[in-house]
């Protein structure tokens, strides 16, 4: 997920500079195709972050979880190198995410701990860095509480010497379109300041608070469904279907007004 071609750290993954920049168009426009609009909060707007290394933890409700972060990655991040660790299988399976800027981890494994936390050092070796982590480890319903992260979170936090943890909620509501919306919410970034001295579970504590905290906010923006409240981040398809549409659009003639291809607002 880097978006330059230049040397990477020893031991992280060599990243393709046209096969990311042909991936993050593909990208772009397969979101179009399957959603009405990608929105971001105007209440949880990104924040002014500090220099040196971020982490970017999301909840985990979908399959469309990584190509989110990619365009959120794309929108504010381009100019910084992006990681983000994948099952080791998958990676095997689909080579070229490799050189994208995945990396496999065995899961659920000691190994795969190890390689992760040693990865990450790395990854916080360089000060323009992102490393992206749904740390539910699995896909979890938005609304589940209490949320759960597996410890390789708070034990990378605990590598931090500077930069921030920022949580990043994620919904895909159904609003008045055919087609779902992409709601999406940051909350306030977490600095190594805010954590030096805890333990592993009290920092995972902290952490879990702060991304249910954007969980509970956009959960709350989701079900008013008030367009109004977001800003658009990319805009999709609007409108029912060819067939549905032509009958809309006659309708609309007949009673000469213009034909809106929104079914809803916004």
């Amino acid at each position: 997920m880097s978006p330059r071609p230049k040397s990477a750290s020893a031991g992280l993954p060599r990243v393709n500079g046209f096969l990311l920049a042909l991936f993050r168009r593909y990208a772009r426009r397969y979101i179009r195709r399957h959603f009405h609009a990608v929105r971001l909060s105007r209440g949880g707007k990104l924040p002014e972050l500090p220099e040196g290394p971020l982490v970017i933890y999301m909840n985990h409700p979908s399959w469309w979880d990584p190509m989110i972060a990619l365009l959120f990655g794309t929108i504010f991040f381009s100019d910084r190198r992006q990681y983000a660790p994948i099952d080791k299988a998958s990676l095997e399976r689909y080579r070229f995410f490799g050189r994208l800027g995945f990396f496999g981890i065995e899961l659920n494994s000691f190994r795969g701990a190890k390689v992760f936390l040693s990865t990450a050092a790395r990854i916080f070796e360089e000060p323009d860095s992102v490393l992206w982590i749904t740390p539910e480890g699995r896909f979890t319903d938005p609304r589940v509480r209490p949320i759960r992260f597996q410890p390789g979170l708070s034990a990378a936090a605990a590598l931090m010497e500077t930069g921030a943890l920022l949580p990043m909620a994620v919904e895909y509501p159904f609003w008045e379109e055919r087609l779902p919306e992409v709601l999406v919410r940051f909350g306030p970034p977490v600095r190594p300041a805010d954590i030096a001295g805890r333990d592993r579970a009290a920092i995972n504590g902290l952490l879990e608070a702060h991304l249910r905290a954007a969980q509970d906010a956009l959960a709350g923006e989701a079900i008013a469904a008030d367009p109004q409240a977001f800003e658009v981040m990319l805009s999709g398809r609007t409108g029912v279907g060819a067939v549905y549409d032509a009958w809309r659009r006659l309708g609309a003639v007949f009673r000469g007004k213009p034909f809106e291809k929104s079914h809803g607002v916004g």
